[in-house]
């Protein structure tokens, strides 16, 4: 795994820290940092006012691998928070928990607690069906389904009986893929394969199929990483667009699109959330020496 390599190649360097008042940041050479300490705490507020999602001491492990170490994390109403760090750093693994997608791996084991509007998605009696709708996932890849375009917007509402009828499931094939800016692109062709839409159309199919079962919480992981700048910049309009009616996690290696798109940036290192605050203030005034250093390009 990505972050068993990169703790395989740790050096120790002294502490070295930006803010004068902060301990526990242990950093290396240009290549990154060891370890943090277990008791390490994060730097910046943790919490929101009437946050959406709400995660306590959570923890993910593989195996004996212990991925995600005791993150606390509030993703407040109607904004957008991106999370960033190196390759293997935790930060998809911690996104996959907000709607147990974690659940799928064997040996993927989560502890602590996430909330969803103050239901414990982790409760045993929880059915993960309506909560991954509640709290939709779009893909680093496009993943349309081998379907026609209109029924891959279709599928969801169908099956989680959100029409009654036809004339409903076509407002709501309508609306989803106008508020996704494709509407106009393909309204006079919804019957031929999603498959054969450009890269950027597939992904922005993608986020109008998460739209349609009406989700809380829209999760994005590399959103655009396979996409052309033309597309980006279109997928990176429409995440601005949609904040004012969805709550938005983000997971990009592009600090430039974090910065673009996010109220407020999450930095992981190597499983630990180092710093979280205002995206203008992690990207202007790093109060970490980790988070300073990934940021100006010094690693990751």
């Amino acid at each position: 795994m990505a972050v068993r390599d990169e703790e395989n190649d740790m050096t120790t360097a002294e502490t070295v820290i930006a803010d004068a008042d902060l301990v526990g940041a242990k950093v290396r050479s240009k290549a990154g940092s060891r370890p943090l300490d277990n008791d390490f705490k994060t730097i910046g507020e943790v919490r929101v006012n009437d946050p959406r999602m709400s995660c306590t001491d959570v923890n993910v492990f593989y195996g004996d691998k212990h991925a995600i170490k005791h993150v606390d994390l509030d993703i407040a109403q109607n904004q957008v928070i991106a999370m960033i760090g190196p390759s293997g750093c935790g930060k998809s693994t911690f996104l996959r928990c907000l709607n147990r997608m974690n659940d799928t791996i064997d040996i993927c084991n989560v502890t602590g607690e996430i909330r969803l509007d103050e239901v414990d998605i982790y409760d045993r009696k929880l059915d993960v069906v309506p909560l991954r709708a509640q709290v939709g996932m779009v893909f680093q890849k496009p993943n349309p389904f081998p379907k026609s375009i209109y029924e891959n917007i279709a599928y969801g509402p169908r099956i989680h009986g959100l029409a009654a009828s036809r004339a409903e499931l076509d407002e709501v094939v309508e609306r989803s893929l106008a508020k996704a800016g494709l509407w106009e692109e393909v309204k006079d062709r919804l019957d031929q394969p999603g498959t054969g839409l450009s890269g950027g159309q597939q992904q922005r199919l993608c986020i109008a199929r998460t739209i349609a079962v009406d989700p809380e919480v829209i999760l994005m992981d590399e959103p655009c990483s396979a996409l052309d700048p033309i597309a980006t910049a279109k997928v990176e309009e429409l995440i601005d667009e949609l904040r004012e009616n969805y709550t938005i996690a983000i997971v990009t290696h592009s600090m430039q699109q974090a910065a673009r798109v996010s109220q407020r940036t999450a930095y992981f290192h190597l499983g630990h959330l180092v710093e979280v605050g205002d995206t203008t203030q992690i990207f202007t005034n790093p109060r970490h020496k980790l988070t300073e250093d990934y940021i100006t390009g010094r690693f990751g």
